[in-house]
């Protein structure tokens, strides 16, 4: 079990729900203040993009934070370096990342590049679960929790065979669309998901996707064992709020999901 598994366990055991928060490597120069802020407003993880020019299962504020940092030059190695020398504490950082970043880099290379920058898990949401042997196996020599995902149309055979494999968390899809999409369905359908993966996960499940207030982390708190918030912080990132701004941000995520479990 490495970092990431454990932290979000500890905090199931202690009643309190996890809050993941996510940050694109290099969308702008002081990237790695805006990782503190989060860190010192209480995420129990942070997920670290890094940028892809063609991430499929973003929407456009994920995009746009991916094309920002990679027209500043941003690139996989000069992230990993910045994240060497960033001071994440007992917070475990996970890559959000694409597989072509990891297969042209080789998988145990890559995977072994990330746990040497101080990554703890990583996640790649375009490698489906039953072609991910390999990937899993590299991850897992290198001491990184590799998250797999399930989504509203996957079935229950095959929620309990991810759901077997996961490692860290099970990421719960709440609809079947890109990241940072308007809400198109009532949220007690989406929180109908993360109790299906529920019933066949040992491991801790969290909801992604649409959480984009406290009131609706709260509420998926309720029926998950956490919630990941994206492309909301990014927005106001790419709307120019400052890492005092995104810590206030995420510090009413905490509180919310905090008071959910009171």
């Amino acid at each position: 079990m490495a970092a990431v598994e454990t932290a979000l366990r500890q905090a199931r055991a202690a009643g309190r729900p996890s809050l993941v928060t996510y940050v694109t490597g290099g969308i702008r120069e002081d990237w790695t203040d805006l990782l503190a802020a989060m860190i010192e407003a209480g995420a129990d993880a942070v997920e670290i993009g890094l940028p892809f020019s063609d991430p499929m299962l973003d929407g456009r504020t994920i995009q746009a934070a991916s094309a920002a940092a990679i027209s500043r030059g941003a690139s996989t190695a000069g992230i990993l370096g910045q994240l060497s020398g960033a001071a994440a504490g007992d917070v475990p950082l996970i890559a959000m990342t694409y597989a072509h970043h990891a297969y042209s880099r080789g998988l145990p290379a890559f995977c072994r590049q990330l746990a040497d920058a101080g990554l703890s898990g990583v996640i790649i949401p375009d490698l489906p679960a039953v072609e991910a042997g390999d990937y899993l196996e590299a991850a897992g020599r290198a001491g990184l929790d590799a998250t797999l995902m399930v989504a509203p149309a996957t079935g229950p055979e095959q929620i309990k065979a991810i759901a077997g494999r996961t490692r860290g968390f099970l990421y719960v899809m709440s609809v079947m669309a890109t990241t940072g999409n308007a809400c198109v369905s009532a949220d007690t359908a989406r929180w109908a998901v993360a109790a299906r993966a529920r019933r066949h996960s040992s491991r801790p499940v969290l909801i992604g996707f649409g959480i984009d207030t406290p009131g609706r982390a709260a509420a998926a708190a309720r029926h998950a064992d956490g919630v990941i918030v994206a492309s909301a912080l990014m927005r106001r990132v790419l709307d120019g709020a400052s890492s005092a701004r995104i810590g206030r941000d995420v510090a009413a995520l905490r509180t919310a999901l905090d008071q959910a479990r009171a």
